[in-house]
């Protein structure tokens, strides 16, 4: 009931908030009879903020078009390689005349991103994307909004989050043989079991993962997301944040985690900050300060753009990762794409370098939370791991602004330039994985005669 209630306040709220666009323009358009007012340019910034604190956000575009690579721009053709039910493998083409950057392009490593389904869109990773389109073949992972998927396209469960990982890889290496893999935040989770589970049934595997700021053990320094998660039932988040997608939707009946109560949690985390950004910049317009008042707006169209996500993959989600802690556990049992529950090994890992990345400040995901994976995969030998912790940066810092573009992504992209090649592994390990991953598919097979 709680959606459809929020829906009829929004309903209700759209047209207050296009007046008050409207006013705004009124009092700030110096050929207005309003703007000639001694107090119209307080009342036009006023009009604006109240505006932006009501409107509707929409899903943001990438808007990438071009990108420097050799200081020659490139033009970028941002496509949908794959669509599925939930997700979408967008790629990011580039496309030039010159032929030594033709060249250049055509030797660069692939790498699949694998943006968070936690709430806001995979355009929150634009400054990601952006940065890794100079030295790299670009897919992302683009989830969809679970209102707008009708309930005829079934169900979604974190184990079809790891099968979509491991069916956008399996394509990347069919088109270029080899790619990397990146997860930022919550995917670290479900790529690390992709991974392991294609290593266990002997599969090709990326060539490098690249792990960012996720919460692979997320019992070392809990932040405030994590208590909230660990301290809560089960049953209290099915009770409480669960809600049916109203009629007005084409995913009318989905049960959802809405995108509106995300919003408030987040809001909640740090009210103070919110609450002094916003007077910022009414003080912006107010000064005529345009450049101030752009990069406000830039940064809450992206962060008031929530998302649904399914019901069945959050609760999940909590439950696996935050509650019962199965990945480090070694409890996990993913059901695969033909229905068959395998278990979850990260040790099978061999030939696949492992980079995490944590931001110092970090108040999602706590320090040694990525560091984790370390610990767990112990197939990967010691030369191609490494960690890096980002000096003052906090969780938006590792994959976005300043920080991300001059101190993060140039250790990325040596590290994966530097494992750009299939490592072999030692020849004992691999027949012991293949021996075990043989014992269980025969158990298996045993066990439904």
């Amino acid at each position: 009931m709680l959606y459809q209630i929020y829906e009829a306040q929004r309903s209700l709220m759209e047209p207050f908030a296009e007046f008050a666009n409207a006013a705004s323009k009124l009092f700030g358009n110096p050929a207005s009879p309003l703007g000639q007012n001694p107090f119209a340019q307080r009342v036009a910034a006023g009009y604006d903020l109240l505006y932006r604190l009501g409107k509707d956000y929409e899903k943001p575009v990438f808007g990438l078009q071009t990108v420097k690579v050799g200081g020659v721009d490139v033009a970028i053709h941002e496509r949908v390689e794959i669509n599925k039910p939930f997700c979408e493998l967008r790629r990011f083409k580039r496309f030039t005349d010159d032929s030594a950057t033709l060249a250049t392009l055509k030797g660069q490593p692939a790498v699949l991103i694998v943006a968070p389904l936690s709430g806001h869109y995979a355009t929150l990773l634009r400054d990601t994307v952006k940065s890794m389109l100079g030295g790299h073949k670009v897919y992302i992972t683009d989830w969809k909004n679970a209102r707008t998927v009708p309930l005829a396209d079934g169900e979604f469960h974190l184990d079809d989050y790891v099968n979509y990982v491991q069916e956008f890889i399996r394509h990347l290496q069919s088109v270029y043989g080899d790619c990397h893999v990146m997860s930022v935040c919550q995917p670290t989770v479900p790529v690390l079991a992709a991974v392991s589970l294609m290593a266990s049934r002997g599969e090709r595997l990326p060539l490098s993962m690249t792990m960012m700021g996720g919460p692979i053990d997320a019992r070392k320094s809990p932040t405030a997301v994590n208590n909230l998660a660990m301290n809560k039932s089960f049953e209290w988040f099915e009770n409480n944040v669960i809600y049916r997608v109203p009629q007005s939707f084409p995913g009318a009946g989905r049960r959802v985690y809405p995108g509106f109560l995300q919003h408030a949690g987040f809001v909640a985390m740090n009210p103070d900050h919110h609450a002094k950004s916003h007077y910022d910049y009414f003080e912006h317009l107010l000064q005529g300060d345009d450049v101030g008042a752009e990069t406000h707006r830039k940064f809450y169209d992206e962060y008031n753009a929530v998302l649904d996500m399914d019901a069945d993959y959050y609760l999940e989600t909590i439950a696996t990762v935050f509650q019962e802690f199965k990945l480090v556990n070694g409890t996990w049992q993913v059901r695969n794409a033909k229905g068959v529950s395998e278990l979850v090994q990260p040790q099978d890992i061999q030939g696949c370098a492992l980079l995490t990345v944590e931001g110092e400040l970090d108040d999602i995901s706590g320090s040694g939370q990525t560091a984790a994976a370390h610990d767990l995969c112990t197939g990967i030998a010691a030369d191609q791991r490494e960690h890096f912790e980002v000096k003052g940066a906090g969780h938006y810092g590792i994959f976005s602004g300043r920080r991300w573009r001059e101190t993060v992504y140039p250790k990325v992209r040596d590290f994966i330039l530097a494992h750009n090649h299939a490592a072999k592994p030692s020849t004992a390990r691999s027949s012991a994985v293949a021996r075990t991953a043989a014992a269980r598919v025969a158990a298996k097979k045993t066990s439904t005669v």
